[in-house]
């Protein structure tokens, strides 16, 4: 069974400097039905005006992917130096996954580094698999071919395939697709899934999304992609 979520059907909030789209509540906003799917608990779509940002701010216990649309994104914690005591490095631009372990606690900030563009950024928030985990952070760097028309796995529990290392039931993969590119990916139908349309139009099993449009997922065995329009697509294979 696959449930259509449209992007209208999101939280928004509008701080003038920053703008986001909350998938799930968050914040200020809080709808009893919408909060999370599987162990993804937070999938913000953020944009951050030109030289603002958030201050230096705590996390716990989570999982915290960054993934960046456009833009670059400057990285620090309270360690000083590129978020030091946890190894981030300093910059995030499109093509980096990072994976901050929050763990037993990190204190972070995170800013636009362009006084002249917004950046466009998603977050995204998975419960990890044991909690008080030593504060940790690994980045890697991904081209776009390597996404094009295909599925490429991303993040997974012990770096599978040379992906990100996450600390939790997950398995995270992105592509991008027009015109006849395709591609197919096989679910244990115990485990939910959802799909994130970051931008552009993407047809999932015959199910048409838009640009912000997420489909939640049950029960499937196989999700097929296609009719892409200028689209980048996220999905997580998340905890039974």
């Amino acid at each position: 069974m696959i449930t259509l979520r449209t992007s209208d059907d999101r939280g928004y909030v509008d701080h003038g400097w920053l703008k986001s789209h909350h998938s799930f509540s968050f914040a200020d906003y809080h709808d009893p039905a919408q909060v999370g799917w599987g162990n993804l608990r937070v999938l913000n779509e953020v944009r951050i005006g030109p030289g603002t940002g958030l201050g230096t701010h705590g996390h716990r216990d989570m999982e915290i992917i960054t993934y960046v649309l456009d833009g670059t994104l400057v990285h620090r914690n309270d360690a000083g130096g590129g978020a030091g005591r946890v190894g981030c490095p300093d910059l995030i631009r499109p093509g980096d996954v990072q994976r901050l372990t929050a763990g037993t606690g990190v204190r972070h900030s995170e800013f636009n580094l362009s006084r002249e563009a917004t950046a466009h950024v998603l977050q995204i928030w998975l419960l990890p698999a044991e909690r008080g985990l030593p504060p940790g952070c690994a980045q890697k760097h991904v081209d776009a071919a390597a996404r094009r028309g295909r599925l490429l796995l991303l993040g997974a529990p012990g770096g599978e395939g040379g992906a990100v290392c996450l600390n939790a039931e997950a398995r995270f993969h992105a592509g991008l697709f027009d015109g006849d590119e395709h591609a197919e990916l096989a679910l244990d139908p115990r485990r939910p899934a959802y799909v994130h349309l970051a931008r552009g139009k993407l047809e999932v099993n015959g199910l048409p999304l838009r640009g912000g449009d997420a489909a939640c997922v049950q029960d499937e065995c196989r999700l097929v992609f296609g009719a892409g329009q200028g689209a980048e697509v996220l999905v997580f294979e998340l905890a039974a």
